[in-house]
C-alpha cells in the first residue's frame, strides 16, 4: 500500500502514465478543468413527435444562442442584424441560399459574417478547454477554426494573418461550407448535455425524425416515458403494445412514423377492416384529425381501422390480464361484461349504455378469443414491427442511452411519478415473492424492460413483455400513475363519469416539500440544492398552475410541446436550463414553421418563468464528472509519490546504484 492506494492499482495506472512528466501534466490539466464553470444542461420532456418544433428548440438552444449573440455584440449590431445572425446559426444551409439569391455584395457579407461567427463561437466556448472545443470541431475545418478561435486579432502583427485566412476561405469558394461548420460548432458548444425526460413518441407525426436528431447529438440521455415504453415493447414483440401503438397512430392520423419512419405494413389491417367492419360506428371512434388534412373517405377508413385494432387490443389485453392475476386488473376486463342485446357494459358492477353494438368478431362465450382473421392480422403486424431495422436501431439507442430514471449533478430525473399512498408512503408492487417500492420499484421495471428486449428465453421474455405492458397502463407503474386507462369507456360509453382516470396520490402530494425531500433521499440526494425534474402531466398554465412545486424542490416541465395539449397548457412547452449560475425555466411560444423561421427570421422566443437565485456559481469540480476528476487527481498524486519514492519505476528509467 502507498498513501492508502493498492500497489497493484498504482502499477496499472503507471501503464497509462509511465513517467513523472506525464503524471504531473495530467494533474495540472485536471486541476485546471475542475475550476472551469460547469457546462450548460438542457432538460426537455413530452415532445410527442413534434419534430419541427423540437428541431428548432435544439437549434436555438431554447434562446441561449440569441442571448449569446446579445452578450457578444451588444449595441454593435442592430436588432435585425442579430435576428439574421441567429437564423444563420439555426439554419445555415437554408439561410445561405436566401442570402445568395439577394442582391447583396456576397464577398463582403462573407467576411463580415465569418468574423461575427468566430466571435460568437469564442463566446460559446469560453467555459471549455481547448481540447474540448477541438473535439467539437468538424475534421475538415478543425485546424482553420482553431487558429481563428485562438487568434488575437487585436495584435497588429497578427491582423494580416487573421484576415488572410478569411480571405482564402472566400477565394477558394469554401465560405458556405465553413459557415455551416461554424454554425454547427456554436450549436454544440451552447448545450453541453441534453436530458430528454420521456415521451418522444405518439401524437405528433415525426417521432422517428426526433430519434434521428437525438442519435446525432453529441451528449444526450433519455428517461423513458410511458409512450416510449409502449414502442419499446412493441419492437420487442408485445402484441398488446403493438395494438395500442397502431390504435393511437390511427386515432390521431399520424401514420408517418409507422409507415414512412419504420416501414410498418398496415395492408393486412386495411383488408381486414374493409371486409369486417362495414357497419356504423360510435362517433367517439372517429379519428381525431383536421378535415382539411384528410378526405372524408380516408377519415372513415382510419376510424374503422382504429375500431378494428381497438377490439383486437381489448382481446389481447384480456388474455394478458387473466395470465397475470398478480396485476389485479380484472376490473379492466370489460369485454366479458358486454351485453350487445341490451346494449350495456358493466363497469364497477354498474350497467352503462354503450353507444355502439356492432362488434362482428365478438363471441360472448369466449370474449377474448381472436378470430382466425384477427390472429393473421396481428401476426403480420408483429412481424413488421420486429423486422424493421430502423425501429431496431432507434430502440437500441433508447436502451443504450436511457433508463427509468437518472441521478445527475445532484438532480433526480424521471418521467412520471414515484407511486405513493395518501399518507405519502411508498406503495409496494409485488412480483412473485418480492415487493418493490421507491427506488427499488424503478430499478425492477428498468431491469424487466431490458429483459423484454434482450432475453432469448421464451417464458422469461413473455413475462418481461407483460411487465412492459403493465408499465404502460398499470396502476403502480411510475410511468402511468393512474387508477386505470379508460380507453374502452372513452370509445363506447357516453357517460363521462366513467372516463375519469384518477391520478396517484403523488400528484397531489408532490407540492409538499417533505414528500419531495423523502423521494430525493430515497435516491441518495440530500443536498439542499437537489431537485426532482419530471414531466408526463401537462402543467395547466392557462388555469393558473405553476411548474415550480414544493418550494422549488420539484420542477414539472411538461408545458405542452404536443399540439394536442396546447389548449390545455396555454403555452408550447418548457425548457429547463441548468448552467454554472443556476437554473432557468423558460416557456416557448407556438412554433409556426421552419419555412417562416428562415424567411422572416422568426424565432420561438422563450419567456423566463423561473430563475433560481442565491445559489453559488457551479464549477466542473462540483459536478459528477468533476468529482471523478478529483478522485483521479488523488490517485495520480499517489502514483507521483510512488515514482518519487522509488516504489514504482518509471518506464524507460533505470535505477542507478
Amino acid at each position: 500500500m502507498h498513501q492508502g492506494y493498492d500497489l497493484k492499482y498504482l502499477q496499472l495506472l503507471s501503464k497509462q502514465y509511465p513517467s513523472i512528466d506525464e503524471v504531473t501534466t495530467e494533474i495540472i490539466n485536471l486541476s485546471a478543468i475542475i475550476n472551469l464553470p460547469k457546462g450548460t444542461e438542457h432538460f426537455l420532456t413530452d415532445i410527442h413527435g413534434e419534430h419541427e418544433a423540437f428541431d428548432h428548440v435544439m437549434r436555438n438552444a431554447s434562446g441561449v444562442v440569441k442571448r449569446k449573440i446579445g452578450d457578444t455584440f451588444g449595441d454593435l449590431l442592430t436588432a435585425e442584424e442579430k435576428k439574421s445572425l441567429a437564423t444563420l446559426v439555426y439554419y445555415p444551409k437554408e439561410k445561405l441560399e436566401m442570402i445568395k439569391s439577394s442582391d447583396i455584395e456576397i464577398k463582403e457579407w462573407y467576411r463580415t459574417t465569418i468574423y461575427r461567427l468566430v466571435l460568437l463561437c469564442r463566446a460559446a466556448g469560453y467555459k471549455y478547454t481547448r481540447s474540448k472545443v477541438r473535439k467539437a470541431l468538424p475534421q475538415s475545418f478543425a485546424y482553420i477554426i482553431e487558429e481563428l478561435l485562438n487568434e488575437k486579432e487585436n495584435s497588429v502583427m497578427k491582423q494580416t494573418y487573421y484576415q488572410s485566412i478569411i480571405n482564402s476561405i472566400i477565394d477558394i469558394e469554401c465560405a458556405d461550407e465553413f459557415i455551416i461548420a461554424m454554425a454547427e460548432v456554436i450549436r454544440k458548444l451552447v448545450v453541453d448535455r441534453l436530458h430528454i425526460i420521456g415521451d418522444i413518441y405518439d401524437r405528433g407525426p415525426g417521432a422517428h425524425i426526433i430519434m434521428d436528431l437525438l442519435m446525432g447529438h453529441h451528449s444526450v440521455d433519455v428517461q423513458w416515458g410511458n409512450h416510449d415504453i409502449l414502442w419499446m415493447a412493441a419492437a420487442a414483440g408485445s402484441e398488446a403494445c403493438i395494438a395500442n401503438t397502431i390504435r393511437i397512430a390511427l386515432r390521431y392520423g399520424n401514420l408517418e412514423t409507422l409507415e414512412e419512419g419504420y416501414g410498418i405494413n398496415l395492408s393486412s389491417l386495411i383488408r381486414f377492416t374493409l371486409e369486417t367492419y362495414k357497419g356504423e360506428y360510435s362517433p367517439k371512434v372517429r379519428a381525431k384529425v383536421k378535415p382539411s388534412d384528410f378526405k372524408e373517405k380516408d377519415i372513415d377508413l382510419l376510424s374503422r381501422m382504429q375500431k378494428a385494432i381497438a377490439v383486437i387490443q381489448f382481446k389481447v389485453e384480456g388474455q394478458l390480464i387473466k395470465r397475470r392475476p398478480e396485476y389485479k386488473m380484472n376490473d379492466r376486463n370489460l369485454m366479458e361484461t358486454l351485453d350487445l342485446e341490451k346494449g350495456t357494459v358493466l363497469i364497477d358492477g354498474k350497467a352503462y349504455p354503450i353507444n355502439d353494438v356492432d362488434f362482428p368478431t365478438y363471441d360472448p362465450e369466449n370474449p377474448y378469443k381472436l378470430t382466425d382473421e384477427e390472429v393473421d392480422v396481428l401476426q403480420k403486424l408483429k412481424q413488421s414491427f420486429m423486422r424493421s431495422e430502423k425501429l431496431k436501431e432507434h430502440m437500441e439507442f433508447l436502451y443504450n442511452k436511457g433508463g427509468m430514471y437518472l441521478v445527475h449533478n445532484q438532480n433526480l430525473m424521471y418521467h412520471g411519478c414515484i407511486p405513493i399512498d395518501s399518507k405519502g408512503e411508498f406503495q409496494a408492487y409485488k412480483a412473485g415473492k418480492h415487493e418493490y417500492k421507491g427506488k427499488a420499484l424503478l430499478d425492477y421495471f428498468d431491469h424487466m424492460a431490458r429483459k423484454a428486449y434482450f432475453s432469448h428465453i421464451d417464458d422469461e421474455k413473455l413475462e418481461a413483455l407483460d411487465v412492459m405492458w403493465y408499465m404502460w397502463c398499470g396502476e403502480l407503474s411510475p410511468l402511468f400513475g393512474k387508477k386505470k386507462m379508460a380507453t374502452f369507456e372513452r370509445y363506447f360509453v357516453d357517460d363521462k363519469t366513467t372516463h375519469k382516470e384518477v391520478k396517484n396520490a403523488y400528484y397531489e402530494l408532490r407540492s409538499e416539500e417533505a414528500v419531495c425531500v423523502k423521494v430525493l433521499k430515497e435516491f441518495g440526494l440530500e443536498k439542499s440544492f437537489s431537485h426532482i425534474i419530471s414531466g408526463h402531466v401537462p402543467v395547466k398554465v392557462a388555469a393558473g398552475e405553476i411548474p415550480i412545486k414544493a418550494g422549488g424542490k420539484l420542477i414539472a416541465i411538461d408545458g405542452g410541446f404536443s399540439k394536442a395539449y396546447q389548449k390545455e397548457t396555454g403555452i408550447a412547452g418548457y425548457t429547463l436550463i441548468f448552467n454554472s449560475q443556476g437554473m432557468v425555466l423558460v416557456s416557448h411560444e407556438r412554433f409556426e414553421s421552419k419555412a417562416r423561421s428562415i424567411e422572416e427570421d422568426l424565432d420561438v422566443l422563450p419567456t423566463t418563468v423561473f430563475i433560481e437565485k442565491d445559489q453559488p456559481r457551479m464549477y466542473v469540480g462540483d459536478t459528477d464528472v468533476g468529482r471523478e476528476m478529483k478522485d483521479s487527481i488523488q490517485s495520480l498524486k499517489a502514483l507521483l509519490s510512488a515514482y518519487r519514492d522509488g516504489v514504482i519505476v518509471q518506464q524507460g528509467h533505470r535505477i542507478q546504484f
